[in-house]
């Protein structure tokens, strides 16, 4: 249940202002899920200068199940007035598949990238 980097630490550049990135473990499942949500939300309260965009990272996630459609989604309920959640998955991977699969992905925009998902401006989350 590894965050890189940790969510409590800055990320520059990675998080400019309004913005944070958080890294998700290799696998997201029953064991880990509910202890991921308030560690998620913690940085997400870090932030004093306005969140527009909470991007998780699960190009490093190499398992995911229905727990972590589960945390995605109860992540994206609970974001704070105008801020927006993208993910970012492997297009080929397990995570990405299984966003397809369960719909998450028509509510959650998903990029093959990093930079992709950080991009001013990209879906719906702009």
């Amino acid at each position: 249940m590894t965050f890189l980097p940790h969510p409590s630490e800055a990320c520059e550049p990675c998080d400019p202002p309004g913005r944070v990135v958080l890294a998700l473990p290799r696998e997201i499942d029953f064991c880990n899920a509910t202890g991921l949500l308030p560690l998620i939300m913690t940085a997400v309260d870090q932030r004093s200068d306005g969140l527009r965009l909470l991007v998780l990272d699960l190009t490093g996630t190499r398992f995911m199940d229905s727990q972590g459609v589960r945390l995605l989604d109860e992540v994206r309920r609970r974001l704070p007035g105008r801020a927006r959640l993208r993910v970012v998955a492997a297009p080929t991977g397990v995570p990405s598949r299984v966003l397809e699969l369960s719909g998450l992905r028509r509510d959650v925009p998903v990029y093959d990238s990093l930079p992709e998902a950080l991009r001013p401006g990209s879906g719906a989350a702009a």
